[in-house]
């Protein structure tokens, strides 16, 4: 699968960057930098895939995304609606993971940032009692006019590194070194997907969508994913079925088929393999979490 080699700008005289998006939705492509990318989403919801990782993304939610790492993140479908006041909004580091220099990096007292910055490059999504703090060091750093903005970007750093509660995302670390032939290819088959899952999709129609021969799809679709793309669907289903058990508007066997099941019993069964849980346990043990947080 190949993503879109990105180049992150960045100012005359700075060696990091750090911006604000403020837009009507999150849909950019399947791309990669080298640069290590901390993402805060400060308003939004939709699908955002890192590496072989598919799962739904939320106002709040605190990513580090390391170096040469595909992904991509889209807005539900109600963010693209003509007559939505809805929008997203997010705020964006980039830094190179050599910034500092190894003789900085090999000090004794940055082991703890050494250890983050290599786990990034599986891709982590952080949940801890810090992520107040990050989001609070980020709003200063994007405002900041006076002083050392790469003190403040050690904050962050020295912060991140002490999290105790992260989530590695990718199964697979990428080291591919891509090109760029087949980014259309790939950002049409998920713009396809995330735009038809709810409905019945054929290798065929979807080989069609990728313009090769199904064979040929199945094969390149898993060499490059690490995964079948009924495996990939079913993903999309399930995370879209989570969404809607939080939201809680619909009953268990309406929110089957709304995802793109169309059986309960597989649904239930597909459901349970992928969370551990039935859709009822899942919508419960959410309904408790939030009382108690």
């Amino acid at each position: 699968m190949k993503p879109q080699l990105l180049k992150v700008p960045k100012g005359l005289h700075q060696s990091f960057s750090i911006r604000r998006d403020v837009v009507l939705y999150f849909y950019n492509r399947w791309h990669y930098h080298p640069e290590i990318e901390l993402v805060h989403i400060e308003q939004g919801s939709g699908t955002q895939f890192v590496g072989d990782n598919i799962q739904n993304f939320q106002s709040g939610d605190l990513l580090l995304i390391g170096p040469n790492l595909p992904h991509y993140w889209r807005c539900d479908e109600k963010y693209f609606k003509g007559d939505s006041q809805l929008y997203a909004q997010a705020t964006v580091l980039h830094f190179s993971a050599d910034l500092f220099g190894d003789t900085f990096r090999g000090l004794p007292e940055n082991k703890a940032i050494n250890e983050l910055l290599d786990k990034a490059k599986w891709g982590m999504k952080l949940l801890g009692k810090e992520n107040q703090q990050i989001k609070t060091l980020l709003q200063n750093l994007l405002d900041q006019v006076e002083g050392n903005p790469i003190i403040s970007l050690l904050q962050i750093l020295e912060t991140l590194a002490h999290s105790k509660d992260i989530k590695l995302l990718s199964n697979s670390h990428y080291q591919e070194e891509y090109d760029q032939h087949d980014e259309d290819r790939i950002n049409q088959i998920y713009k396809y997907s995330l735009s038809n899952f709810q409905q019945k999709i054929t290798i065929e129609e979807i080989a069609e969508i990728a313009n090769i021969s199904p064979n040929s799809f199945c094969r390149y679709f898993k060499s490059r994913s690490r995964k079948t793309y009924s495996q990939f669907l079913l993903e999309l289903r399930i995370g879209h079925a989570c969404k809607l058990l939080i939201d809680g508007k619909l009953s268990v066997a309406q929110i089957c088929y709304e995802s793109g099941f169309n059986n309960f019993a597989n649904f239930n069964r597909y459901f349970k393999l992928h969370t551990g849980k039935s859709p009822l346990q899942y919508q419960k043990g959410y309904r408790a979490s939030s009382v108690i947080s």
